[in-house]
């Protein structure tokens, strides 16, 4: 078994953290310089985080987040976000190949348009749909690289985005997609992993093929 793949089985949602489990800037601050290549479309990087350890502001999460004992133990709270306004940063993100001169001025200005018409003939639905898409990768390579580090995480959807934003002064630009708790997991009452699917329930090659719980033919589950 290579690395990667001990990572990747290693990695669990943890449910319960061990209490005072300090996690520092710079141990932070190594996590996301991984996590910044992460891909997004248009290499815009949706992504933005905001991290809570303060513990008068995690009890706001924690408020917002149904009161999950999670947050409260947990090193931090991780709020992940989306830009659905990230197409406005084209420019400025495409600058240095310009002035590398990997790109001419007549494709960085043909880049400039092409992507901001992408984004604003496609309407609000498709801003909002994009910032989670693409905030969802990073954040799954953030749980990743926390994991390689010795590091549990929890992503959780189970909050309030309104009572949030309230809390946190969040602007509408932003949307909130998940909540990441992490700190070291306290194993004592870690249950067995959830069942997976077999790689044939959920992937077909060429052809969608029904699938197998909701179709009649299904055998039953023995």
């Amino acid at each position: 078994m290579n690395d990667f793949t001990a990572l990747v089985k290693s990695r669990r949602s943890a449910s319960k953290f061990i209490p005072g489990v300090e996690l520092s800037d710079k141990e932070l601050d190594e996590l996301f310089s991984l996590v910044k290549f992460a891909p997004s479309a248009f290499n815009l990087q949706h992504a933005r985080y905001l991290v809570i350890r303060d513990p008068e502001r995690k009890e706001l999460v924690y408020e917002a987040a149904n009161k999950q004992y999670k947050v409260r133990s947990a090193s931090a709270a991780i709020v992940v976000l989306g830009d659905t306004l990230a197409y406005r940063d084209v420019g400025r993100l495409n600058e240095g190949f310009l002035h590398l001169g990997v790109i001419d001025k007549l494709e960085y200005d043909m880049t400039v348009e092409s992507t901001t018409a992408f984004y604003e003939s496609r309407g609000e639905r498709f801003l909002r749909d994009e910032a989670i898409r693409n905030a969802s990768l990073s954040a799954m390579l953030f749980m990743l690289a926390a994991k390689d580090r010795g590091w549990d995480t929890c992503p959780m959807i189970g909050f309030d985005p309104g009572a949030l934003r309230a809390a946190l002064d969040i602007p509408d630009t932003l949307e909130p997609v998940m909540l990441i708790t992490i700190g070291k997991e306290d194993l004592s009452s870690q249950r067995p992993r959830g069942y997976r699917k077999p790689t044939g329930e959920f992937v077909d090659y060429e052809t969608l093929q029904p699938a197998a719980a909701n179709s009649e033919s299904a055998s039953p589950m023995v």
